[in-house]
């Protein structure tokens, strides 16, 4: 059943976390780090195609925004490693809904690797 309710897309929290989830990248990069803790190179590899530029930017925007949170470690030379907050742990569901949804209605798409992760950790 579709719904009547109409939301001013301003002030609709559905409508706002899709925006930020659909930035392009964001949900490599929240798939990744369901898998635990990265440096920003094992982060890089792990979501595979994003640019270093691209990559900082995501990971600020998602830090602003309480997603992700990230620890300069006291090595030399400097190095950050960043990971899920609660709220971006929270969004396991989201994800994994994304993937049921797909390997469901979208059969071509279940083998891409795009789509396929290990289950999150406990």
């Amino acid at each position: 059943m579709v719904s009547t309710v109409k939301h001013d897309e301003l002030t609709c929290p559905a409508y706002t976390a899709i925006e930020i989830l659909q930035e392009k990248w964001v949900l490599h990069i929240i798939r990744a780090l369901l898998e635990g803790p990265c440096g920003f190179n094992e982060l890089s590899r792990a979501v595979g195609g994003c640019n270093p530029t691209t990559l900082t930017e995501r990971l600020a925007r998602l830090e602003a925004l309480g997603i992700v949170t990230k620890t300069v470690l006291s090595v030399m030379p400097p190095r950050s490693s960043y990971e899920l907050s609660e709220a971006g742990r929270a969004l396991h569901t989201v994800v994994d809904a994304i993937h049921a949804w797909a390997v469901r209605y979208l059969p071509e798409t279940a083998a891409s690797p795009l789509l396929a992760r290990a289950p999150p950790r406990s």
